[in-house]
């Protein structure tokens, strides 16, 4: 049986198509076929990578492997998720959390991907549904964060968090962001919210610019659900995003639930760097003077 990788790039980035036709023709050189879900850029020297299936195209596919940064391989992990298939970013961007390698480590990724020389890591995920009174206004899903913002600038949102079935605080706030472990170094990082190691199990509450005395970020159990309601009486109307994309329009009145999500996103690691590791370089935090000794407890 051939061995199949999708290829995920930026659609637009004329380099970023260049360099997905480059490892397109290093994976058919060890006998991997590439496909792709969107139009591809071809300088007429590069193979040019087959179509995915247009309605599941991580189909037959032993890898997702996504060129760009953070905001790509969100967009990858939506065609990834699915079908269970694991996924690979290669960063293009800038920070790049989401990422296992870097530009100039490409050689290294083909390396991998031909030896199958990688393990797999499950990324919780959270199932949201967005409903006005009985009716379901929409369903979706986020690997780093679902948020609930204000339509309008000069509008604040009027909302009650509700924890478990039991209601917590109402805040006047721009929104609230309901994260994984996963996305506590995005949005939510940004937003005031802890960072949390991602083989801890939890989802994290945190405010966007909360008036009120109770507007600290929280950190709940995977079992719990939580809700946002906007009042009907006072709130100005909502935006719902989940991963910065797909954006849902909520009315006054209208409730968010988000809960664990029943499918991870499996990501495919390339070493065993310990995350605090990745955040020094991510970060480039200073850690100048440590005298600690590798494996030491």
């Amino acid at each position: 049986m051939t061995r199949r990788v999708l290829l995920v790039s930026h659609a637009v980035r004329t380099d970023m198509q260049h360099m997905r036709a480059f490892l397109a023709g290093e994976l058919r050189r060890h006998g991997i076929e590439a496909v792709v879900h969107d139009p591809v850029f071809t300088d007429g020297h590069s193979p040019h990578p087959a179509p995915a299936d247009a309605q599941d195209p991580a189909a037959g596919c032993e890898l997702v492997c996504v060129l760009g940064g953070d905001g790509t391989i969100l967009r990858g992990a939506e065609l990834s998720r699915d079908a269970g298939v694991p996924l690979l970013g290669v960063n293009f961007g800038h920070v790049g959390f989401l990422a296992e390698a870097e530009r100039e480590d490409l050689a290294r990724v083909v390396d991998h991907i031909v030896n199958a020389e990688y393990t797999i890591e499950d990324r919780m995920t959270m199932d949201v549904e967005a409903r006005l009174g009985d009716e379901v206004v929409a369903r979706s899903w986020a690997l780093n964060e679902v948020t609930v913002e204000k339509a309008a600038r000069e509008r604040m949102l009027e909302l009650v968090l509700e924890i478990d079935g039991r209601p917590l605080s109402t805040w006047g706030c721009d929104g609230v962001i309901a994260s994984t472990p996963t996305g506590s170094t995005a949005y939510a990082f940004s937003a005031g919210g802890p960072i949390v190691w991602p083989n801890v199990e939890a989802m994290l509450v945190v405010p966007i610019s909360a008036h009120a005395l109770f507007a600290r970020p929280l950190v709940v159990g995977p079992t719990s659900r939580i809700a946002v309601e906007l009042l009907s009486d006072h709130s100005g109307k909502g935006i719902m995003w989940c991963d910065g994309a797909r954006p849902v329009d909520l009315p006054k009145g209208a409730r968010v639930e988000v809960l664990r999500g029943e499918n991870p996103v499996r990501l495919a690691r390339l070493s065993r760097q310990p995350f605090a590791d990745r955040l020094v370089a991510k970060f480039h935090l200073p850690v100048k003077g440590w005298r600690g000794v590798r494996g030491s407890i």
